[in-house]
């Protein structure tokens, strides 16, 4: 198998700071959603990658996307036990 980061080897300097910024910038974006977009799909972080999804993912079905869901939210309230809280319904 190819070492999918050898393009960073043929990169100079600024191509390496610039690829580093794209990165921590989309890093930054989703750690800082709030809200319902904590639940979404990111495609933006991915497509920092050099080559594209495989198309090999699998998604749940709809009990297990909902069981996944709510253990995602439960551990919300233990990771961000002190984050402010809101009512409002995903599309306000």
């Amino acid at each position: 198998m190819s070492d999918p980061d050898a393009d960073l080897e043929k990169m100079d300097h600024a191509a390496l700071l610039a690829t580093a910024r794209a990165m921590r910038q989309a890093i930054r974006k989703h750690r800082d959603s709030s809200m319902h977009e904590l639940c979404w799909h990111h495609p933006d972080m991915w497509a920092l990658l050099p080559e594209p999804p495989t198309g090999k993912q699998i998604v749940p079905d709809w009990p297990q996307f909902m069981r996944g869901c709510i253990r995602y939210r439960q551990s919300l309230d233990q990771q961000l036990a002190d984050a402010p809280r809101s009512n409002t319904e995903f599309g306000e």
